[in-house]
C-alpha cells in the first residue's frame, strides 16, 4: 500500500544543496515533507530521489516545482555564452547600466557583463522612438553577426534594437533572419521579452533571459524526461518569481522569470503563515545553501517590484516578489582574502563537493561547518537523507584555513565565520526595512530554508527586530509555498499617452486584449482554480518627471470591457501619488507611460490548521536531553528539544536548540520561544 493518492500533488524546492518537497493530499487534507541532497549539474536525480519518498510517481496529479537553478547560474556566473546584435552606437548599453557602481564612495570595483564586448555586435537599422522605421534592418547582416557569433562559442543569441518596444518590426525580422542560421533554439528578442521603455532595463533582461535559457532548458528537458521514465502523466507547473504558477513552455521561453522562482515560492508560504498567525508584518529569511533571500512582507502581503537586481549589475525587470539576494548560504565558502580579512560568499560548495563534514572531498571550510563546530548542529541527526557528519573534518579546516592565518583558535575562528554571515545577513535585512523607511522593531523574522532558522536570535538582536515567527517546517517553506502559489500571468507593454484628452475607448481596447490573452494562458495553466482575477497597473508620472508611480486601477475584465475612464485613472493616480509622496502638483499634465495586466488563477486556500501540532505531542516526549553548545565566546550547556513534539502553548528560554528532520532552531540566550496554535515558534525577548 502506497501513500500517495491520485490527487496528491507535490510542491518541490531544488536549492544549491538540498531539495525540499512538500506532499499534500487535497481530499485526505494529510501531508508529508522530505529532503534530500541536490544533485548539482543533475538536479533531476536528486528531484527524482525526492519524490519516489511518497511512493510511485506515476499517481502525482501534479507537480509544482521552484528552483534555483537560474539564481545560482547567475550568482556564480555560470550561464551560458551569449551573444547580442544591437543597433549602431548601442553596444555598449548593457555595460554602461544607469552609471552606478559598485561602491558607492569610491571608484574602484568591476563589472563584467553578462555578454562579452566581442560578442556584442552591432547591424544597420533604426527605429524611432514614434515607432516609425527610419531604417529597415539589413538582413544579411543579421545572418553574419549571428554566424560570427556562433563560431566565438555563444550559445544562445539575444536581438535588441532602440526603440523596439514602440515598434518590433525590425526586431522581428531580425530573428528570421538569425533563424536561418542559428543552430538551436536558444534565440529571442526584446520586444517578445519586454517590449517596455529604458534601454539598458530591456537590454539586461533580454541578456539575461538568453544566458539563462540553455541553463534551464536542458534542466527542465532533463526533469521531463526523469518524470515521463517513471509514468508520470501529470500536470508538471514551475513557480515563477512573480510567486505565481506557470508552464514549462513558458519557463523555457521566459527563464528569466524563475530567476527567483524557489524564494518566491517561499514568500508567498510566509505570507499565509504570518496572516494565519496574527503577525502580518514579517520579514522573511530564505537562508539554503547558496544564498540568503531576503523580502518584507507587510499587512500578510508581499510587495511586487516591476524589477530586481541580481548581484551587482544584473538587472531583471519582469513583475517578481521584492527580493534581496545575497551569496551567503550554508554551504557558502569562509576564506582569508589577500588583505587578511575574513570573508564568507559568495562563492558556494553546494551539495556536491557541500560544506567539508558531508565528506565529498572539499577542503574548505563553509558555513556549515562553523555552525557544526560550535554545536548548534548535531552532526548525528543532519537534515535530510545524510548519515552524519564529520566534526572533527570541519574542525581540521576551520583551524588550516581560517584559524592559523588569523591567529586564532579554532572555536573563535568557527565563531568569527557565523558572525561574518550574520552581518552579511543583517545588512540585507536593513536593506529592505531601514533603507525602504521601515522600522524593523515593527517586525518579525520569519527564518526558513535549512539554516535559516539558526541564525534568527543573532539577527533579532543585530537588527533590532520585534522578534521571530519560525514556521512549522522551516527547511521545506518553499516547497509549501509550491502548492499554496496561485497561478499568474504578467503582461507589459509601453503605451506613451498623455491622460489630456485620453482616448479611453482606444485604451480599453488594448486593456481589454492584454487582459483576455493572460486570462487564456492561466485558463490553459491545466491547474484547479476557484476563479480568475484580471487586475491592471499603470506606471504614471506628471510631465518632466524621469521615475514613474505604480498605480493599480479599480477596473477588471468584463464583458463589456474595462470601464476605464480619464477621471477614474485620475483619480487612482492622485491616491498613488499622495501617498507615495504626500502631496500632488496641480497644473501638470499626466502621462501615461506603461500598462502592466496580471492575469491570476485563485488556488483553492490551505488549511495551516493541518500543520498544528498532533493531540498527542507533550515535553517528555520532546525532551532529548542537553549539550554544550558555544555561545559568545563560551561553552554552554543546552537543552535540546524535538520541535515537532512540542505541544501547543509550550513556553522555553533560551538557550536550546530544536531540532526537526529539515532544519534546527538555535534559541539564544535572552529570548523565549512559545509554540502557537499553528504549530509555528514565536521567538521574543525575554
Amino acid at each position: 500500500m502506497t501513500t500517495t493518492s491520485p490527487k496528491a500533488v507535490v510542491g518541490v524546492d531544488v536549492g544549491g544543496t538540498f531539495t525540499d518537497l512538500f506532499w499534500f493530499d487535497e481530499a485526505a487534507k494529510r501531508f508529508r515533507t522530505a529532503k534530500v541532497p541536490s544533485q548539482r549539474g543533475d538536479e533531476a536525480k536528486g528531484f527524482i530521489a525526492g519524490l519516489t519518498t511518497f511512493g510511485p510517481v506515476s499517481e502525482l496529479a501534479s507537480i509544482v516545482h521552484g528552483t534555483t537553478v537560474g539564481t545560482n547560474a547567475l550568482l556564480e556566473r555560470k550561464g551560458a555564452r551569449v551573444g547580442l546584435i544591437t543597433t549602431p552606437g548601442f553596444r555598449d548599453a548593457l555595460e554602461m547600466r544607469r552609471r552606478d557602481r559598485r561602491q558607492t564612495w569610491g571608484l574602484w570595483g568591476d563589472f563584467v557583463p553578462v555578454a562579452a564586448r566581442d560578442c556584442r555586435l552591432e547591424v544597420p537599422e533604426r527605429t524611432l522612438a514614434d515607432g516609425t522605421i527610419h531604417v529597415a534592418v539589413d538582413r544579411e547582416a543579421v545572418r553574419e553577426a549571428a554566424r560570427a557569433l556562433h563560431g566565438k562559442g555563444c550559445e544562445a543569441l539575444a536581438i535588441i534594437f532602440i526603440n523596439a518596444y514602440a515598434n518590433p518590426q525590425n526586431e522581428r525580422d531580425a530573428l528570421e533572419a538569425a533563424r536561418a542560421v542559428w543552430p538551436n533554439e536558444n534565440i529571442a528578442c526584446s520586444s517578445a521579452i519586454l517590449p517596455e521603455i529604458r534601454e539598458f532595463e530591456r537590454s539586461s533582461t533580454t541578456a539575461l533571459n538568453a544566458t539563462l535559457q540553455p541553463v534551464v532548458g536542458s534542466y527542465l528537458g532533463r526533469l521531463e524526461q526523469a518524470l515521463a521514465a517513471d509514468g508520470f502523466e501529470g500536470r508538471f507547473h514551475i513557480v515563477q518569481s512573480n510567486g505565481g504558477v506557470m508552464s514549462t513552455a513558458t519557463a523555457r521561453r521566459l527563464p528569466v522569470r524563475t530567476a527567483l522562482s524557489g524564494p518566491a515560492a517561499g514568500v508567498i508560504a510566509a505570507a499565509a503563515i504570518a496572516r494565519a498567525a496574527g503577525h502580518p508584518d514579517i520579514i522573511t529569511g530564505d537562508l539554503g545553501g547558496t544564498s540568503f533571500d531576503v523580502s518584507l512582507i507587510a499587512g500578510g502581503q508581499a510587495a511586487l517590484a516591476a524589477q530586481t537586481t541580481i548581484d551587482f549589475g544584473m538587472v531583471i525587470r519582469t513583475p517578481m516578489i521584492e527580493i534581496t539576494t545575497i551569496g551567503a548560504g550554508g554551504g557558502s565558502i569562509a576564506r582569508v582574502d589577500a588583505g587578511g580579512l575574513l570573508e564568507v560568499g559568495p562563492e558556494s560548495a553546494g551539495s556536491r563537493p557541500g560544506p567539508v563534514c558531508y565528506g565529498q572531498g572539499n577542503t574548505r571550510p563553509t558555513l556549515t561547518d562553523a555552525n557544526l563546530v560550535l554545536g548548534r548542529i548535531d552532526g548525528e541527526k543532519p537534515l535530510g537523507t545524510l548519515q552524519r557528519l564529520d566534526v572533527e573534518a570541519a574542525r581540521a579546516a576551520i583551524a588550516r584555513e581560517i584559524a592559523e592565518p588569523l591567529g586564532l583558535d579554532v572555536m573563535a575562528a568557527a565563531e568569527a565565520i557565523v558572525k561574518i554571515a550574520n552581518a552579511r545577513m543583517a545588512g540585507a535585512i536593513r536593506l529592505v526595512s531601514i533603507e525602504r523607511g521601515h522600522d524593523p522593531a515593527k517586525f518579525m523574522a520569519m527564518p526558513f530554508g535549512g539554516g535559516g532558522a539558526l541564525h534568527a536570535g543573532a539577527l533579532i538582536h543585530e537588527v533590532g527586530l520585534k522578534g521571530a515567527l519560525v514556521p512549522r517546517f522551516p527547511g521545506v517553506t518553499s516547497a509549501l509555498g509550491c502548492v499554496i502559489a496561485d497561478i499568474r500571468h504578467d503582461g507589459v507593454q509601453t503605451v506613451n499617452l498623455m491622460l489630456e484628452g485620453l482616448d479611453a475607448a482606444a485604451l480599453d481596447a488594448r486593456m481589454v486584449e492584454a487582459g483576455r490573452e493572460a486570462h487564456r494562458v492561466v485558463a490553459e495553466a491545466g491547474l484547479s482554480v476557484e476563479r480568475i482575477d484580471v487586475l491592471y497597473e499603470l506606471d504614471m508620472h506628471y510631465l518632466g518627471q524621469t521615475h514613474t508611480v505604480s498605480v493599480p486601477l479599480p477596473v477588471t475584465l468584463g464583458e463589456a470591457g474595462t470601464g476605464v475612464t480619464a477621471d477614474v485613472i485620475r483619480e487612482a493616480f492622485e491616491a498613488a501619488y499622495g501617498a507615495a509622496f504626500s502631496r500632488l502638483l496641480p497644473g501638470i499634465p499626466l502621462r501615461i507611460v506603461t500598462l502592466r495586466t496580471a492575469a491570476i488563477g485563485r488556488r483553492p486556500a490551505f488549511d495551516l490548521t493541518a500543520l498544528a501540532p498532533s493531540a498527542g505531542a507533550s515535553l517528555e516526549l520532546a525532551r532529548r536531553g542537553t549539550r554544550q553548545v558555544y555561545l559568545d565566546g563560551a561553552w554552554r550547556e543546552t537543552a535540546i528539544w524535538s520541535r515537532l513534539d512540542l505541544p501547543v502553548g509550550t513556553r522555553i528560554a533560551g538557550p536550546a536548540v530544536f531540532e526537526q528532520p529539515d532544519a534546527t532552531v538555535l534559541l539564544d540566550p535572552g529570548l523565549t520561544a512559545e509554540v502557537d496554535a499553528l504549530g509555528n515558534l514565536v521567538i521574543l525577548r525575554s
